[in-house]
Order: structure tokens, then C-alpha cells, then sequence
């Protein structure tokens, strides 16, 4: 892992270019729509924006140059946008998904924060009980998914449509691949992990039919040496580019280190792996965040349910590594996304069938969709689908 400094001057450097890639206007608070977005209730007086405070739970901190690091862009382009000071933003980072998230909670609670960000989906029981004791303060939970049936109005969950960008960096890896075969470092067998592998998949086979896909478990968001280890056990496997949901930037490294391609998350991996990363999804969470705060200091709304995606710029793509992608990569991956934006390219369109890890199948009939994230901000699709296989 790389040294806090190291980490803090990439940040630095990184931020103006991702920012560039993925900024976007914040949608308008309130209401239903085909986003996902699910109001709450009850509005406040507001707080004077010299006044809020704001506090992060994290899993990790930025050092894991993936999914905090890229949370950690959202909070300073919020910062910057609406213009707070350090000290009205307090971070708490590798916090556990265990009793330690209720007292980080609370500790922010405590330090004064108006609104709290809790970023891992393990965080949820203890942000619904903190927030069921706080009823003044506004809690923001990232990837959950009880916001909507908690009956709190200061209660909320996010997320992004990340799976249209999976699909997307899909097509770089079924262009790419030379024994069509791919691999995937997966953390959990969550919803949220299946669909964006899901997604991954079939954009890679919409390029290339004949490519079938490897995932292993590592049954952890951040674990560098079991990511390596994993991605590892799938390059011997026969996969030639190896994607990710998992946090660091271990898979990049181990592909490179293997003369095969990768596909990250969260982070443009190109510096730590220039010769085997392809291209990376990611999700602007500053979005969501500057429009919450925003909401807060204007004694506004705050959506149960948030998500967004590629069209409204919530998701987006790392530039791709043009220097080892297949020829014709971006023209196809351009097309594609036209088509997402337009509503013309549903990823989880028919004929498709899938089973869950416990064996129930699902089918979606032809000229039919499955609606991901339409009504809830958080993945659904659970259904592994033919040609992805899962090794124990």
C-alpha cells in the first residue's frame, strides 16, 4: 500500500483530471423520476453555510487509490463548490463494518456535524439506529438499501447506475482479450457486486460472443493481498484481463506483473499498472454529495433514494489507454454509450436468464429490460448469468 504522502500529493494531482471527466451539474432535490430518486419528507429552517458541519465514515482512507480515494474526490469537489473550510468537514477513516461505525457516528454526531456521510454498505444497521436517536441530524448512506421502509426522514440512501459503466469498460476487455477469457476480483456475493459484474460481462459480450468469464470471491472490500492473490489464481486460470470490484489498485499490478490487461474501479489505475490498465468506471459521488449539503444549508429535502447515471454524468469512464487498447475500442464503447444515455440500450435487456448463488433462476423475456435502480438507488440484479462462472 501506498505512504500517506505519496497518496495525499496523487489526490492532488488526480482530482483535476477525473474531475474534468466526470463533473456535472446536481440534478434538482426532490421528487420521483425514472433516476431512482424517491423523496423524503419535512424540511428544517437551514444552517448558515459558515456554520455546517459535515463528517465521512470510511472503510478505508485515500491510500486504497480506489473506492475512498475516489469518495475523498466527491468531498472536495463539494468543498470546493460550495466553498467550506477544512474544519467544517471531519473525516473517519477504516472504520470497520462492526460496533466501531456506531461510534464513529456518533462521534461526529457529537463534534457537531449537521449531516453524515456513511460510505460502506456494512454501515447501514448502525447509521439507522444512530439516525432513529438524531431526528435534527441528516444521515447519507451510501450502496444500502432500508432508507425507503425506515420511516425516518433523516435517513437516506445513494448510489450511481455504476453497471452502465461496467458495461462500457466491458467492451475495452472483450476487445481486447486474446483466449476470451476474462477474469473478475469480486468482494462479496452482494447484489450490488453481481450486477456490476453482470453488466461487465454482457458488454463484453456484445462485442465478442464467444468470451465467458471467471470470478472469485474475496470476501473483503480491501484487501490488497487477497486481491493480488486472487487476481492471481484467475490469470493462471487462462484470463487475460482481469476487472475488479474490489478497492486497490492489487489487480492492476498483478496483471501487469503477469503481461495481461486490466480493467479497474473507482480510479484511473493507468499509473500504477500503464501497461496492462485498459480503462476504469467510476462514480462522481461529489454529485450527490455538494447537493445534499447544498440541501441542508437551504432547509431543503433530501431524496430517500439518490441514484444516477452515465447520461447525467454520475458515471463515467478513466480516459482509455489508447496505447495498448484494441483498435477501435473508443469508437465502439462511444456507441454504445450514446445509445445508454438515450434510454435506446438497456444493459439488462431480454432474452436474458440468470440464477442467484441460491439457485432461484430468473428471465427476462425478449424486448423486455430488467429495471435496475429504477425504483431504489440500490442494485438489485442478483442472477448470474451463462458464461460467468464462479470459482470456489
Amino acid at each position: 500500500m501506498k505512504k500517506k504522502i505519496l497518496s495525499v500529493l496523487l489526490c492532488a494531482a488526480m482530482a483535476v483530471t477525473l474531475a474534468a471527466g466526470c463533473g456535472a451539474p446536481a440534478a434538482e432535490t426532490g421528487g420521483s423520476d425514472n433516476s431512482g430518486t424517491q423523496s423524503g419528507s419535512g424540511t428544517s429552517e437551514g444552517i448558515p453555510k459558515d456554520e455546517i458541519k459535515v463528517g465521512f465514515v470510511h472503510i478505508s482512507d485515500a491510500s486504497d487509490m480506489g473506492y475512498t480515494y475516489n469518495h475523498d474526490l466527491g468531498t472536495k469537489e463539494m468543498q470546493e463548490e460550495l466553498g467550506l473550510s477544512d474544519d467544517q468537514i471531519i473525516n473517519k477513516y477504516n472504520v470497520p463494518e462492526g460496533a466501531e461505525c456506531d461510534t464513529a457516528l456518533r462521534e461526529l454526531v457529537d463534534a457537531g456535524c449537521n449531516i453524515i456521510f456513511a460510505t460502506s454498505f456494512g454501515y447501514e444497521d448502525y447509521v439507522r439506529e444512530v439516525a432513529a436517536e438524531y431526528p435534527d441530524v441528516q444521515f447519507c448512506h451510501a450502496t444500502g438499501l432500508q432508507a425507503a421502509d425506515s420511516g425516518l426522514s433523516n435517513f437516506h440512501n445513494y448510489f450511481a447506475r455504476i453497471f452502465e459503466g461496467r458495461y462500457l469498460a466491458g467492451i475495452a476487455a472483450g476487445m481486447k482479450t486474446e483466449t476470451n477469457k476474462l477474469g473478475y476480483v469480486a468482494a462479496y456475493p452482494y447484489a450490488e457486486v453481481i450486477s456490476g459484474y453482470t453488466a461487465f460481462y454482457l458488454g463484453a459480450k456484445s462485442v465478442n460472443p464467444d468470451v465467458t468469464m471467471d470470478i472469485m470471491y474475496t470476501n473483503a472490500w480491501n484487501d490488497p493481498t487477497v486481491e493480488s492473490q486472487v487476481a492471481q489464481a484467475l490469470i493462471e486460470r487462462g484470463c487475460d484481463v482481469i476487472s475488479q470490484h474490489s478497492d486497490s489498485t492489487a489487480p492492476a499490478t498483478t496483471a501487469e506483473e503477469n503481461g495481461v490487461w486490466q480493467v479497474g474501479y473507482n480510479n484511473d489505475m493507468i499509473d500504477a499498472a500503464p501497461k496492462a490498465s485498459l480503462i476504469s468506471p467510476r462514480i462522481d459521488w461529489g454529485i450527490y454529495v455538494t447537493e445534499a449539503v447544498q440541501a441542508v444549508i437551504d432547509g431543503e429535502e433530501i431524496p430517500t433514494d439518490w441514484c444516477q447515471g452515465y447520461a447525467e454524468g454520475a458515471v463515467c469512464l478513466s480516459p482509455l489507454n489508447t496505447d495498448i487498447a484494441a483498435e477501435g475500442t473508443q469508437e465502439a464503447i462511444d456507441a454504445a454509450a450514446e445509445k445508454i444515455s438515450s434510454g435506446e440500450l438497456h444493459v439488462f435487456g431480454g432474452p436474458l436468464t440468470g440464477v442467484t448463488p441460491d439457485g432461484e433462476e430468473y428471465t427476462v423475456a425478449e424486448g423486455d429490460y430488467y429495471h435496475e435502480q429504477e425504483e431504489s438507488s440500490a442494485p438489485s440484479w442478483n442472477y448470474i448469468v451463462e458464461g460467468c462462472n464462479v470459482v470456489e
